[in-house]
């Protein structure tokens, strides 16, 4: 996986963001692990639809569109649920409570700077 910060309305937030590279870190997702740290997330590439099945812990799911705008926020999200936007095109997952501790909110752009 490929690692960045993430850049809210020009600012960084302080998120490390894993980037899935391959459909099999995408399909795994967060499946293997048991929590996400409150400065952590995954983006998931080409990536409109999740589930949070097989899941241990509760997630707030962003999603995105082309234009790296976020187009929703699902907040706490339990486990066994299936979320989809017709409009994104990446998600963005997150601990519970992530998107309104780090100021989230539909619109905003979203940027994704490469940590070497």
């Amino acid at each position: 996986m490929k690692a960045a910060r993430l850049h809210v309305r020009g600012r960084d937030s302080g998120v490390e963001v894993s980037i899935t590279e391959t459909t099999r870190e995408r399909l795994r997702g967060l499946l293997t692990r048991d929590h996400l740290a409150p400065g952590e997330a995954l983006l998931l590439e080409r990536c409109g639809s999740v589930h949070t099945f097989g899941m241990r812990f509760a997630i707030d799911v962003v999603f995105v569109d082309r234009h790296r705008r976020i187009v929703a926020i699902h907040r706490d999200v339990p486990r066994c649920r299936v979320l989809f936007n017709l409009r994104a095109t990446l998600t963005l997952e997150m601990p519970a409570g992530g998107a309104s501790q780090h100021g989230l909110s539909v619109g905003d752009p979203l940027v994704f700077e490469a940590v070497s």
